[in-house]
């Protein structure tokens, strides 16, 4: 069996037309491409022009044989990509002076071909190495070799991080020391013939994980690969004639995943595993083919062995490190496999990468009228160019966009670097701005074979609709080399005069705040989703970095069984939720990488799965920055999922905060507290550790977890939502099954809930005008309403909004978002309900009159017979609650504490207000016999006539009440961090 490759042909072998590039051609830089002469000087000319004009980009290198003897430095976000019917070859030539000794101040003891930096290497300077702050830059398509006399020259040095890769490279090492030292983010199809190694590391840059797809080894002299914590994610290598395949480094522990690999004729062992019984050692093996290999694995420190089965045999699953067989389970410590001897080899493995289309069928975006120069508006020519043509190579520009392109079945869209190819949304874009469902920059059809590669996309800081891309193409499409830009990974363009400020400008946002910022600047956590894969969508997605302060989640997938994998995926620096899967089965993630900043992501949720089913994580990275000072709570949070399998977690930070468990199940409570572990499978049969009993006079938790649970409303079936403000997050309870489920997050803040008679989720939440955004050619604006003027909360910053009110289908959404229309208070003839502050905050004393104040406006439910009021009260109530006509309505003057009784008309106005107790807070409720439940500390039971009769005592505060569930008989309260339930005993 041998993994696939592409066995050194060219990818690109036509000249890509981009006026942005530079060539590296006879004619402009007086070279020869036959081998005959040193172009070292030429070619380092050549990468720094490139640097030094645009600050990023691409040398293109054509076919042919290119001669250098000393190394060639290539500065942060350029590429050397090759071109022709052939792959061109960089050589370094043979005895080429300074490759012949060990370099002992060197940290790889070497010297190498081909240098990253992290900035330019002028004459004299010290090599800045590549890190983690390297962005962008790669070689493709270009082969390299080492003649002979240079046994201490390495190829390539790659200690880079994001979009940094080395793909559809051949690497001749021959008697030189390796291909590759310090790998960095990702490698596809690159193949290692000879050297003492193809490769060896130390760990990557940010101390994350490395992707390698399609590898082949051959011939190496010690190993095909030495790594000390290189976090190696390894998907179809081979490794062929080398006396072992990975050797961990004496005195160090690593995270190494293999799935389908082939070990072919390995004389001393398929790897060396090092710190032998430490538990940071994660070694996970799926499919591994092994031919004319006795040894399988090799203990260094106690020499033993686990030996294969015959001469060829298959490793189906191999585990050693921390095990846990389920949520419940006691972790152990431990080697778990399964082996099985071969009669025969079997056939060579499919490549599920699709390949990127033949450069004879490109379309030029610039040759259709595109400018690519970051002012015009260029979405014309390319919603006409997705109409006529399949495949669209969009060279080096920054493309402005003005509406969604909507990619058909099998359209390709393809650049090659995403910092300089990218698609931009102007600030505040019409359709992109103001309240709405979401609206998204790119969008695939649903199903075909779509392809989006090398491009990145920029939806600004202010277009409140905006998705980055919706993705709902097939189980055969791909998506590749994508940056989601927005203040992470930013970079400036032009002639670079300051590298140090110029290498990365980022314009970091602060959130909103009334005092230090006058509300200048609330960009952050305003649009929706980077990355929304939906309705049925999969593929293959691989080098994803989704690090948009702006954006709701970096990576959201919902509704969808469609076979999928990622390869290698950076999502972080959100302020809320990193990463999302609801509704989610049959997807595959490998490499799989998530940080959490200081200054946006202290309450940051990386990771949410529910309802979620046969997913599959390998060497996942949890990460939280060294500056931050706060603790978390969950790295991973799962609601009612079955069958998700973990091989190799890695949960770590390098200050005292680590998150604290890395995964907690919502429903059952039950966690996992090795902060890393080799395996782990929920398997959705865990039981709950406090199983819920329903007892008559009782409290019971039934969910907790929330920074402020309120909001609580409920539908016909008896059902709870709730919700969390500043998260912006709303739950749902189901009475039938028990369970909760988060049902959105979107970028609005809910204040309170509320349901119609059709149990369409009523959402009240905050708006602030979008900056920048006009209407009717004027600055979006809110009014202030007229009963703002009693109360001092509506002083001190808490103005320039408005509360709307939006209806979502719980059950679908995303796609059911609509803002409710406002009309005259008393234009609906017939109201079934209306909906008023549970408690108002008046103290400039007008409670009372503000009460039964009929205010000008309602919003109208989609049932046409629901309204809700329009007070600014809304915008501090923890919960609204319904006012039925004919029915008594009760809310508290918080500021005096007290109850009063209302009555309700049959237009829905308040009147005839009664001090009901002295006894008030936040929420209350009315029980089927008429007692009243009010929130004061804890819960005072009164009757109607005002005698308390039973005090309920609960551990937390309690803000919002509804009476619901079996015969209308539980009380469900809202209590800051947790969900609880009492149950009346009638």
């Amino acid at each position: 069996m041998q993994a696939a490759d592409t066995k050194g042909s060219s990818v690109y072998i036509q000249k890509p037309k981009d006026v942005n590039a530079v060539y590296f051609t006879p004619e402009n830089f007086g070279i020869k491409a036959d081998g005959s002469a040193d172009v070292s000087d030429a070619l380092q000319k050549a990468l720094n022009q490139v640097k030094e004009r645009h600050n990023f980009g691409i040398v293109f290198l054509p076919e042919g044989r290119y001669r250098i003897s000393k190394t060639i430095y290539i500065p942060n976000a350029v590429r050397l990509i090759g071109y022709g019917k052939k792959r061109p070859l960089i050589f370094l030539a043979k005895n080429s002076s300074g490759y012949q000794k060990e370099m002992m101040e060197d940290k790889g003891q070497a010297n190498y071909m081909l240098w990253f930096t992290g900035a330019i290497v002028h004459p004299g300077d010290v090599p800045r190495d590549a890190g983690a702050g390297t962005f962008y830059s790669a070689i493709s398509n270009v082969n390299l070799k080492i003649e002979d006399g240079n046994p201490y020259a390495v190829a390539l040095r790659t200690h880079f991080a994001q979009h940094c890769f080395v793909s559809n490279v051949d690497i001749s090492i021959g008697k030189g020391k390796a291909g590759v030292f310090d790998v960095g983010n990702e490698m596809e199809n690159v193949r290692f013939f000879g050297g003492d190694y193809g490769i060896y590391t130390t760990k990557t840059s940010p101390s994350w994980q490395m992707m390698m797809v399609n590898t082949y080894f051959e011939g190496q002299r010690k190993a095909a690969i030495r790594t000390q914590e290189g976090g190696l994610t390894m998907v179809r290598l081979h490794a062929k004639r080398v006396p072992m395949v990975i050797e961990i480094d004496s005195s160090r522990s690593d995270k190494i995943y293999m799935e389908d690999c082939t070990f072919e004729q390995i004389k001393e062992a398929g790897i060396i595993v090092s710190n032998e019984g430490y538990s940071p050692n994660q070694l996970s093996l799926r499919n591994v083919v092994c031919d004319r290999t006795p040894v399988f694995i090799k203990f260094r420190e106690s020499g033993k062995f686990i030996l294969g089965k015959g001469k060829a045999y298959r490793v189906e699953d191999f585990s050693y490190g921390v095990y846990l067989k389920d949520m419940a389970a006691v972790p152990e410590y431990g080697t778990h496999f399964t082996m099985e001897p071969l009669n025969a080899l079997p056939a060579a493995l499919h490549d599920n990468i699709p390949a990127i289309p033949s450069m004879s069928t490109w379309v030029n975006i610039r040759d259709l009228g595109a400018k690519g120069d970051g002012v015009t508006d260029d979405t014309d020519a390319f919603i006409q160019a997705i109409n006529r043509y399949e495949v669209i190579y969009v060279p080096q520009g920054w493309y402005i966009i003005s509406k969604t392109l909507k990619l058909r079945m099998n359209t390709c869209m393809i650049g090659l670097n995403p910092v300089s190819t990218q698609l931009i949304l102007s600030e505040s874009t019409p359709g992109f701005s103001g309240f709405g469902p979401p609206e998204a920059l790119v969008e695939s059809s649903n199903g075909g074979n779509a392809i989006f590669s090398g491009i990145g996309i920029n939806t600004g800081a202010y277009n409140y609709r905006a998705v980055g891309c919706k993705w709902m193409a097939g189980k055969d499409s791909y998506m590749n080399d994508v940056k989601f830009f927005g203040v992470h990974g930013t970079m400036e363009a032009g002639p670079v005069k300051n590298e140090a400020v110029h290498q990365q400008k980022q314009e970091i946002s602060t959130p909103w705040h009334p005092v230090t910022n006058l509300g200048k600047d609330r960009a952050w956590d305003n649009q929706y989703w980077s990355l929304w894969i939906t309705n049925g969508g999969g593929g293959v997605f691989k080098d994803i970095w989704t690090a948009s302060t702006y954006a709701t989640n970096g990576l959201y997938v919902e509704n969808t069984s469609t076979e999928a994998y990622i390869y290698g995926m950076s999502v972080e620096h959100h302020v809320r939720n990193e990463v999302r899967f609801k509704h989610v089965s049959n997807w595959k993630i490998y490499a799989l990488q998530l940080e959490e900043e200081v200054r946006e992501s202290l309450d940051c949720q990386p990771i949410e799965l529910q309802d979620c089913s046969d997913l599959f994580f390998a060497n996942l990275y949890l990460f939280r920055v060294i500056w931050i000072e706060t603790p978390s709570p969950y790295a991973i949070r799962t609601w009612s999922c079955r069958n998700i399998e973990f091989y190799n977690v890695h949960n770590f930070t390098q200050m005292r905060f680590t998150t604290d468990l890395v995964c907690y199940d919502i429903n059952t409570q039950q966690d996992v507290r090795p902060w890393e572990f080799t395996r782990l499978t929920i398997t959705g049969k865990e039981p709950r550790l406090e199983p819920l009993r329903f007892k008559p006079d009782t409290v019971e938790r039934l969910a907790t977890g929330f920074e402020f649970a309120e909001g609580l409303t409920k539908d016909s079936k008896g059902n709870i939502y709730f919700c969390e403000q500043r998260m912006r997050r709303i739950y749902k309870w189901n009475v039938e099954k028990e369970k909760l489920s988060l049902i959105a997050d979107f970028p609005w803040q809910p204040l309170s809930l509320a349901c119609d008679t059709q149990d369409h989720l009523l959402v009240l939440f905050k708006y602030y005008p979008q900056p920048g955004y006009l209407v009717g050619g004027k600055q979006e604006t809110v009014s202030k309403l007229p009963d703002a003027s009693g109360t001092t909360f509506s002083y001190w910053g808490n103005t320039g909004f408005t509360v709307g009110v939006y209806s979502i289908d719980p059950d679908h959404p995303e796609e059911s978002i609509r803002m409710l229309d406002k009309v005259p208070m008393g234009s609906v003839e017939r109201v079934a309900k209306a909906f008023y502050p549970a408690h108002r905050w008046r103290d400039l004393h007008d409670f009372d009159e503000i009460s039964v104040w009929k205010p000008k406006d309602c919003f109208v439910a989609p049932d046409g017979v629901t309204i809700i009021p329009e007070y600014y009260d809304l915008a501090r109530t923890s919960s609204v609650l319904e006012a039925i006509p004919g029915k008594p309505f009760y809310a508290a003057d918080e500021y005096n504490r007290l109850l009063v009784r209302m009555d309700v008309s049959p237009d829905g106005t308040l009147s005839h207000l009664n001090h009901f107790v002295n006894q008030g807070e936040f929420g209350s409720a009315v029980d089927a016999e008429g007692n009243v439940y009010v929130a004061d500390g804890h819960i005072y039971v009164f009757n109607k006539k005002g005698q308390q009769i039973n005090l309920i005592r609960v551990k937390e505060r309690p803000a919002s009440l509804i009476i619901s569930g079996r015969e209308n008989q539980v009380l469900y309260i809202a209590s800051r961090s947790s969900l609880y339930r009492y149950v009346i005993n009638k």
